[in-house]
């Protein structure tokens, strides 16, 4: 829609940007704060409770492991179902009236130390210990530091209050209450990242080719217009300026500015109503994304053409054409379903159909200039994804970043701004993500290089394009390479790509003497027909 739809995707990327790191779900939670000491140094592991009531099976909770004790089974199949026995007294502070003989004690949390109740238990002929915490959250069970008896021989998990008050309700009712627990290993790699991967490859690979195809006619048309009559030329460059929005230095520096005030305002007021507002916009910016890449498709086939090229006026749009005014309506009905109906299991599939047409619009309206822009873009955003992925963690005792994109403290699934795919191979289930910012950000370099690569006409080898390409690939495999050795801790995932692809457009630069070209000129431009003129008239 032209100039609107150039303003509407230059905001949607602002928002878009502020998300820029990778995620899979911390299974094991590695803490150097809690203390450690020979017999209480294990790792926090998320834990696996399925349940039977009566021989029938039931809900399936998730709790944590302790510091101390042996290490839990990995495999389901090798982990025992074992009947639930209630302490008595509950807190399990003093040796249980009621005989034990392998049962699993559930206890409550309180009263005394962790380990002084897993001792007591062990003692009472427990083979495992579950703790009811008294909040709905799990807590890290660790040592107290004045504690000499941590030899201890059962497994001990601690389970959400909801949770542990559900099994303790079953038992009082006379029920027959019996469980499994075990921590299963999360997949070195998943299918999801591979989809992932090929999924943000893909959308900077066309919107490459979009841009440079634009860019390559709009030469051509002004190279038609130059010879033709230079007063023409000037209009049609008038004209065509607002086609696409170029970054400035300037604008570089204060986009991610902006971004850290919005990345702490959504930490600091994180609310349903909140993420409702970012589903609102983002719903928006789908629109236009799936509308711009449905007109750009469907104009290649011949039967949709002539509708493409007859416009009409339309009250604060402007000229529209007739296939924009046609594919609008389904626009609009399928990004209202999205946003209806987000939270059923399927939602992802078009969550990511918005948002890699919206990925691929920007990348086709928004522009950087010249390597310098470039540079400064994506040095400050990997400062900034650095800052807000790890160092925020000193400040706000947690990771902003990740806090954030999970939605914690909104009551949602998570912000939609962001490509998803559910971990199909996963015992653990959730979703692989990626930013929005992880994508756009290296791909205005990606394109630039294709861009100038048709302009200089460079063929594949001799350019830029296949190396930008290249890096920007190997940088985001290394990202889910690091993410499956962190298990599955949010990683900055422009840490790894930024050092890749801007570092190989640089290098590649300086050793081929372009790098001045590049870092002032950027992209061969038309010349000015008054230029010429002068030159022949010297001559």
């Amino acid at each position: 829609m032209g100039s609107l739809g150039a303003s509407c995707a230059l905001c949607c990327s602002v928002f878009m940007i502020f998300f820029t790191f990778s995620f899979a779900g911390d299974i094991v939670h590695h803490d150097n704060i809690a203390p450690k000491r020979p017999g209480c140094e294990n790792n926090f592991v998320l834990v696996k409770v399925p349940t039977w009531i009566d021989g029938v099976e039931s809900c399936e909770y998730v709790g944590v492991g302790a510091r101390f004790g042996p290490t839990l089974e990995s495999k389901e199949k090798r982990a025992n179902h074992t009947r639930i026995a209630i302490a008595d007294p509950p807190d399990c502070c003093s040796l249980p009236k009621n005989k034990l003989t392998g049962e699993i004690i559930l206890v409550h949390r309180g009263q005394c130390s962790f380990t002084t109740k897993a001792n007591i238990a062990e003692q009472a002929g427990a083979s495992a210990m579950l703790i009811i915490n008294y909040r709905t959250e799990l807590f890290k069970m660790v040592c107290e530091a004045n504690e000499t008896d941590v030899d201890i021989g059962i497994p001990t998990v601690m389970l959400p209050q909801d949770a542990g008050e559900n099994l303790e309700n079953h038992i009082l009712n006379n029920s027959v209450v019996s469980v499994q627990l075990y921590s299963p290993y999360r997949p070195m790699v998943d299918v999801a990242e591979v989809f992932l991967w090929l999924m943000a490859v893909g959308s900077i690979l066309c919107a490459s080719y979009w841009s440079a195809w634009t860019a390559r006619e709009s030469a051509i048309e002004q190279e038609k217009l130059l010879k033709d009559a230079s007063d023409e030329y000037l209009n049609a460059e008038n004209a065509g300026s607002s086609a696409y929005v170029e970054i400035s230095t300037a604008a570089a520096i204060s986009f991610v500015v902006i971004a850290s005030c919005f990345l702490v305002m959504l930490y600091k007021f994180m609310a349903s109503w909140f993420v409702e507002v970012l589903v609102v916009l983002f719903c928006i910016g789908g629109v236009e994304g799936l509308q711009t890449c449905l007109v750009a498709l469907l104009s290649c086939f011949r039967w949709f053409q002539h509708a493409a090229q007859i416009f009409v006026k339309v009250p604060f749009f402007g000229a529209v054409s007739y296939l924009t005014v046609a594919v609008t309506p389904f626009c609009i009905v399928f990004a209202v379903l999205w946003g209806v109906y987000r939270h059923v299991s399927f939602a992802w599939i078009g969550q990511d159909i918005l948002g890699i047409t919206l990925i691929i619009t920007v990348l086709q309206i928004v522009r950087i200039p010249n390597l310098k822009v470039g540079t400064v873009l994506l040095s400050c955003a990997f400062l900034y994804d650095i800052f807000w992925v790890f160092v925020s963690k000193w400040w706000f005792h947690e990771s902003v970043m990740i806090v954030v994109a999970r939605g914690d403290k909104s009551g949602e699934d998570g912000i939609p701004m962001l490509l998803k795919i559910p971990r199909l191979f996963d015992p653990w289930g959730g979703y692989s993500i990626i930013g929005f910012g992880d994508i756009i950000l290296p791909g205005l370099l990606v394109a630039f290089s294709l861009r100038y690569d048709w302009l200089a006409k460079k063929n594949l080898r001799d350019g830029y394009f296949l190396w930008a390409m290249t890096a920007y690939g190997l940088g985001l495999l290394i990202t889910y390479m690091a993410l499956n050795l962190m298990d599955g801790h949010g990683q900055p995932a422009l840490l790894y790509i930024v050092p890749f692809t801007l570092g190989t457009f640089l290098s590649l630069g300086k050793k081929r003497g372009e790098l001045k070209v590049l870092w002032t000129r950027g992209e061969p431009k038309i010349p000015c027909p008054h230029i010429q003129e002068d030159q022949s008239t010297n001559q």
